[in-house]
């Protein structure tokens, strides 16, 4: 009989691993004693709120924009992230709560409802049942999922800013914006297109160049235009409210010297708040000149709202009144309760920041972050995602690819930019996939509950532990307690590794002691077997637990394979047998089907940006643009001005996408030449050549802060 190696680190290590009597005999005593030694938590009710004496977990992922879908490194970076963790946290016994929900309020949600020709509220109600029905297909277990456009939101916001107020927080002060004289009212960056100052791009757009990539204050563009109707505005200026953050500094940095040291923060997260407070914080705009937001309640600004990054974080407070009244055991409770947040790095400072400054300057004890997990951001194949040019898989479409949603899950937690960028390729997730899942954990999986059916007629013979047994046993205790100490720490990626090295451990076992051999000796061999798959079958137990905060719907297959009592989903960082002798299993099935490598070449090719883009449901009433390249003079009698002024901005974005892609210049061509078709028909004059060539004046903030 070949001896049975135990590998510290089986993907990388080779060779026998030492335990010391004391640890092969507490874990054997664990796996003794059975499942009288497995702790029973009492089960959570709905609405879950901090309990004395437990430790309670409030849990967040960034909030998304609700006019924005999803691709893969959106929901890499947070809220798949914040579901392993939160499903782990369930497992353990914690007490936790999972919130997220749409930000709706703000510029962009302003410009996509005027693409579409919806309202605000319409916008949001759409694209809030797509993200619903993203994150659902994707097993994404919230406690609460919200959203911010809601009178709890109003009341909330208003209430800090008040506090903040009271207390000389905020300052008033005035900005140079640019003003649409036509429109009648001063344009966000998004309402504004231009020249680029920098690299002379005509459809720059007024916070940032697709072209160069540069930043750009609206005031920059040389020839701005009005995006709603194509004008040329003015500057004026305009009265602003400011959070004074320079005043909140040291109370800032204080806070964030502990936090930081005393929780577990990404060390990107770390290195950006520390260049925020080291270069100096500087009063913050924090109200906007729109109409969609929460509004100021403050005599002389009631025609303005919160900007977004004031107003989006305090999402979170508003989201859990919209689950509970009783909210505010949940965010005024520092003492009480740990928050974790989850979200890429591009979120960081203003939620490591901005959103703490918020909560310190009200001065009402609220519950300030503790733990900070945000990724690098996550690639696709050899470039960007890219909903535009149908680069990548968004959320939408991910169900197209015929690839199941916990297989999407495992390989995006395998590659999850942890400390630097990764990449999603297909041809990697294929090999992931073939060699991690179908070769390794499914191989063991299948194999022993097989062997139990056809070997044992499907009930768990008796075990009896030999020394080579104790080793394995003490080996999987080892891997079970890397994973917990991973997962505490929000290593999620390692956590993953040791649960395919417990497969790992569980097949190397099996060959060692040959058990289809043992079946063909003597009765002592036959028990022999009988007692190998016994143990092999709590370690398939045990995986199912491991693996339900990563691949939750296989989790579940495993367990009715399985027929694995309830009581086995409590994580313990001890190996416990709740498959007792006796037990009968349910019927063994392939967790997994080999994906071959020409599939993950038609799926490459299927995402890289020639496939037609998936368009959400309920399109915008606008005219056809091959209708505009045909005999008539004049749209149709039942056309509104308002309708061709939305397909103007329509075509317009058409155009500047083509531009910044590269696209042939007889395509581009034929496109303006509809947009000018288009302008003349809505009596939308061009801007006249010389301004075109003129300097766009650069404006600044009047007053001091």
């Amino acid at each position: 009989m070949r001896s049975s190696p135990y590998v510290a680190n089986s993907h990388t290590d080779s060779g026998d691993v030492s335990f010391s009597d004391a640890e092969l005999n507490a874990a054997a005593d664990v796996f003794t004693r059975g499942p009288v030694a497995a702790f029973k938590p009492a089960k959570k009710e709905h609405p879950i709120l901090p309990m004395k004496g437990e430790r309670n977990i409030l849990i967040t992922s960034a909030l998304p924009y609700v006019n924005n879908v999803p691709h893969l490194g959106n929901i890499i970076g947070c809220v798949l992230s914040a579901d392993v963790f939160a499903r782990y946290c369930r497992l353990r016994g914690y007490n936790c709560l999972y919130i997220c929900g749409t930000d709706e309020y703000g510029t962009a949600t302003e410009t996509k409802a005027l693409e579409e020709g919806l309202s605000p509220q319409e916008i949001c109600a759409k694209y809030f049942k797509i993200h619903k029905e993203i994150y659902d297909w994707f097993h994404i277990a919230f406690d609460h999922f919200g959203r911010t456009s809601t009178p709890e939101q109003t009341e909330i916001a208003q209430d800090i800013f008040n506090r903040l107020y009271q207390r000389a927080h905020v300052s008033k002060d005035s900005m140079e914006q640019l003003k649409c004289q036509h429109c009648n009212r001063f344009l966000a960056d998004r309402f504004v297109e231009g020249i680029c100052p920098v690299c002379a791009y005509e459809d720059a757009r007024g916070d940032q160049c697709d072209k160069c990539g540069n930043l750009i204050n609206a005031i920059e563009l040389k020839s701005p235009r009005c995006k709603i109707c194509s004008n040329q505005p003015k500057v004026e200026s305009s009265n602003h409210l400011f959070l004074d953050l320079a005043k909140l500094s040291s109370s800032v940095d204080q806070w964030f010297q502990r936090s930081s040291s005393e929780g577990v923060w990404s060390s990107n997260a770390i290195q950006i708040t520390s260049s925020w407070i080291r270069d100096g914080l500087k009063p913050r705009c924090i109200s906007r000149d729109l109409k969609w937001g929460t509004p100021v309640p403050l005599e002389g600004y009631t025609d303005k709202v919160f900007y977004v990054w004031f107003d989006a974080p305090i999402g979170y407070l508003s989201i859990t009144a919209c689950y509970t009244k009783e909210w505010e055991k949940w965010w005024k409770n520092p003492e009480h309760v740990q928050l974790y947040q989850f979200m890429a790095k591009d979120n960081v400072p203003f939620h490591t920041v901005v959103f703490p400054s918020s909560l310190l300057g009200a001065e009402d004890n609220y519950t300030l972050l503790n733990h900070m997990s945000s990724t690098e951001y996550l690639n696709y194949e050899e470039g960007k995602f890219s909903k535009s040019r149908g680069v990548g898989v968004f959320g939408d479409n991910a169900k197209d690819s015929n690839i199941p949603a916990d297989i999407f899950r495992f390989y995006l937690l395998y590659i999850r930019p942890e400390s630097q960028d990764s990449v999603f390729s297909w041809a990697d997730l294929t090999s992931k996939h073939n060699n991690e899942l179908l070769n390794n954990l499914g191989n063991f999986i299948n194999r022993v509950l097989m062997f139990i059916k056809n070997s044992f007629q499907g009930v768990v013979p008796a075990m009896s532990l030999q020394d080579n047994d104790k080793k394995l046993i003490a080996a999987i205790t080892r891997e079970l307690q890397g994973y917990v100490a991973c997962l505490e720490k929000q290593r999620l990626r390692d956590g993953l590794r040791h649960i395919l090295n417990i497969s790992r451990l569980g097949n190397g076992h099996i060959q060692a002691n040959q058990p289809w051999v043992l079946m063909k000796g003597t009765p002592a061999d036959v028990a022999r077997a009988g007692s190998l798959m016994g143990l092999c079958a709590n370690v398939v137990c045990l995986l199912s637990v491991v693996v339900q905060p990563y691949m939750p719907d296989i989790s579940a297959q495993i367990q009715d394979q399985l027929k694995a009592p309830e009581n086995c989903n409590f994580l313990q960082d001890v190996f416990v047998p709740y498959i007792q002798p006796g037990h009968t299993i349910g019927t063994p099935q392939p967790l997994f089907a080999k994906i071959e490598d020409s599939t993950a070449a038609a799926l490459k090719e299927k995402f890289a940006g020639r496939q037609k883009v998936a368009q959400p449901p309920t399109p915008a009433k606008t005219l056809e643009p091959e209708a505009l390249t045909s005999s008539q003079t004049s749209p149709p009698q039942t056309q509104s001005k308002e309708e061709m002024e939305q397909q103007l901005l329509q075509q317009a974005d058409k155009v500047r996408q083509l531009k910044a892609s590269g696209a042939p210049k007889d395509t581009v061509d034929a496109e303006v030449k509809i947009l000018k078709e288009l302008k003349a028909k809505l009596g939308v004059a061009e801007p006249p050549k010389e301004q075109k060539a003129s300097s766009g004046s650069k404006g600044k903030k009047k007053g001091t802060a």
